[in-house]
C-alpha cells in the first residue's frame, strides 16, 4: 500500500497534495515499527475530504486490513519551510477559539554526511519529552527511513507545545545545533488545531471528546 496507493491517490477529486509515510519505533527509534502507517492529505474542500473517506475504495482497502485506523482533521495554524521545494499548508481563516488542541508537524530531510551525528543527538533532545502532561500523542513518521523524518505530535494546548520546544534543555540544545550544523537540505513546521475524528485510536481515548465525523 505504501507503493501501490501512489496511482489511486493522485486520480482523486480535490486532494491538493498528499505524502505516504512510515513510522519508527518508539521514543523516535530510526528503527521502523511495520505496523503503523500515515497518510498525510490536503483537501481542497471539506467536501471532497468526506466523500473519500465515506465512499472511496482506497480507503475501503486501508479499514479492511487494518487493525485500527484514525483519521484526525485538521485547520492550519502555521506552518514555515518547504517540503519538496515549497510549502504546500494554506493558513485557515475559520479556526475555533474553543479548541485548545494543537497538531504538531515537524518534517526534514537529512544531509547524508551528518545522519550519524543527527540520530545519535536525537535521544538527546526529546529527554523531556516522554513524561510531559502536555502530550497527548507523539509519534516519529517518515517517508524514507533514516533520511526523510517526521514528527507527528498532538498536544493539550499551545502553552504546553511552547514550554516544551523553547524551555528544555534537549529541546534546545536542538535547535542551537540545527543553526551550528545545518544537518537539512530542507525544513518544514507546522501548527494545526484539528476539529473532526473518524474511527479510534488507543482504544477510542484519544481526543475523544471531539465531534466524530459521520459517514452513513
Amino acid at each position: 500500500m505504501m507503493q501501490f496507493a501512489h496511482r489511486p491517490l493522485q486520480k482523486i477529486a480535490g486532494l491538493e497534495f498528499y505524502k505516504l509515510m512510515g513510522t519508527g519505533k518508539a521514543r523516535f527509534s530510526p528503527n521502523p515499527d511495520w505496523s503503523v502507517y500515515v497518510t498525510l492529505q490536503i483537501w481542497e474542500n471539506e467536501a471532497a475530504a468526506h466523500n473519500y473517506f465515506s465512499s472511496h475504495q482506497l480507503f475501503k482497502r486501508y479499514q479492511k486490513v487494518s487493525k485500527e485506523h484514525w483519521v484526525l482533521f485538521c485547520k492550519n495554524r502555521i506552518a514555515r519551510g518547504k517540503w519538496d521545494g515549497k510549502n504546500p499548508f494554506k493558513r485557515s481563516k475559520s479556526t475555533d477559539k474553543e479548541i485548545a488542541y494543537v497538531v504538531a508537524l515537524t518534517r526534514a530531510t537529512i544531509k547524508t554526511k551528518l545522519l550519524r551525528t543527527f540520530w545519535k543527538f536525537v535521544p538527546k533532545s526529546q529527554n523531556h519529552l516522554w513524561d510531559n502532561e502536555g502530550l497527548l500523542y507523539t509519534k516519529g513518521v517518515g517517508e524514507v527511513p533514516f533520511r526523510q523524518m517526521a514528527t507527528l505530535s498532538i498536544w493539550k494546548d499551545e502553552k504546553s507545545l511552547n514550554e516544551f520546544a523553547y524551555q528544555t534543555r534537549g529541546h534546545i540544545a536542538a535547535i542551537g545545533k540545527t543553526r551550528d550544523l545545518d544537518w537539512y537540505h530542507e525544513e518544514l513546521f507546522a501548527r494545526f488545531q484539528p476539529f473532526k475524528t473518524l474511527g479510534s485510536w488507543g482504544e477510542g481515548k484519544l481526543l475523544s471528546e471531539l465531534i466524530p465525523v459521520e459517514t452513513t
